[in-house]
């Protein structure tokens, strides 16, 4: 294969894999019943005047599948992240214990569990759109690259190889929704 052809199949499968990632990070915060630290991943807290992430204010850790307890490296601080914990609205009640914040995790109703999956299929089919627009965008630059002079039957093998990249990562992704999935629906 020609030297452009590889760059234009190394940049697809390079946005095809952060797909992926950006997938990997969007299911980390569909929550699965059970308690986990990437819960409050996002949380912004009013620290000193400046609005920092949760995780850079306190240490947070889960005992058990239903507690997380946030412990802020500034104890003055613990009303702060108490109240950006319930700003967030992610349904906790996080409990003030002097020097910690306990937060019990309530376990998902069948409703709501299958809600959720709904929300990670949703999730996946974008994810889906996003590696077939990587695609059409790697065929419409080998089409521009045979227009240029590259052989006919090299542009067709790079767009085989393409296809193949695709139909990997179409995979890879459905794979990552079965096992969310089963989290999800795993009581």
């Amino acid at each position: 294969m020609t030297d452009d052809a590889l760059l234009v199949l190394e940049e697809a499968e390079e946005n095809m894999q952060k797909a992926i990632g950006h997938l990997e990070h969007e299911f980390s915060k569909i929550r699965a019943g059970k308690a986990n630290p990437a819960m409050l991943r996002g949380i912004l807290v009013d620290f000193y005047g400046v609005p920092t992430p949760i995780e850079q204010t306190s240490s947070i850790n889960t005992p058990d599948a239903r507690q997380i307890i946030v412990q802020p490296f500034d104890k003055s601080t613990i009303h702060e992240i108490e109240k950006a914990i319930l700003n967030a609205n992610l349904g906790f009640n996080p409990s003030n214990e002097g020097e910690i914040l306990r937060i019990n995790v309530p376990p998902l109703t069948e409703e709501r569990r299958h809600s959720l999956v709904k929300q990670a299929k949703s999730v996946a089919e974008d994810t889906k759109i996003g590696v077939r627009n990587d695609r059409r965008k790697a065929n419409d630059e080998l089409k521009k690259l045979e227009k240029e002079g590259m052989a006919e039957d090299e542009a067709k093998r790079a767009t085989d190889e393409v296809q193949k990249l695709t139909d990997k990562y179409i995979d890879k992704i459905d794979k990552l929704l079965g096992l969310k999935e089963k989290d999800i629906l795993t009581v």
